[in-house]
């Protein structure tokens, strides 16, 4: 694979350089995250939506447990995506420059602060809040408040970086094959 950036190829053989990888590698991690908030978006919530609040509630709870311990896969998706996205900012800075690395750190930029800023400002706090109801001890009333707060929101926010994620994953596509 030959990648050029203003015409100058930056591999001159057939093994991949760490800004080539790391291109890859984010492209790759950062469209499986699309893939997870997209899910989030068009099934899962809009299905447990269809709970009273004390199942949305619970239902959401054991959804997030599942993150919260540490699913290795998900693990892997998620943080590997920002690893990835820091490497490949780093590794473009030293193989191309500043000046030639714009485009490529404001797209990860993009992705760091539209998808996982979001992420850390928005749905972990959100997230927490869930994970802290002791749902079976709230009456009707305190259950649709809850709920009320929790659920616009998280969605409103998910379908944000949901877009953001599809616009990084494309971007990332685009620059590994620009010739």
């Amino acid at each position: 694979m030959t990648f050029l950036v203003n015409h100058q190829p930056l591999l001159s053989g057939n093994k991949l350089n760490i800004l080539e990888i790391s291109l890859i590698s984010s492209a790759l991690l950062c469209s499986l995250v699309a893939g997870i908030t997209l899910v989030f978006a068009i099934v899962v919530m809009p299905g447990i939506s269809k709970f009273e609040d004390k199942e949305f509630l619970k239902a959401f709870q054991l959804i997030d447990e599942v993150i919260q311990n540490n699913q290795p896969l998900f693990l892997l998706v998620w943080l590997g995506s920002t690893i990835s996205v820091f490497v490949t900012i780093l590794s473009c800075m030293i193989t191309l420059g500043f000046p030639n690395s714009l485009l490529i750190i404001c797209v990860c930029s993009i992705y760091l602060f539209g998808v996982q800023g979001i992420t850390i400002q928005i749905h972990l706090p959100l997230n927490r809040r869930i994970q802290n109801l002791d749902i079976n001890n709230l009456d009707k009333e305190k259950l649709n408040k809850e709920r009320i707060k929790f659920e616009n929101k998280w969605n409103y926010y998910n379908k944000i970086r949901t877009g953001i994620a599809f616009f990084v994953s494309l971007m990332l596509l685009i620059i590994i094959t620009i010739t």
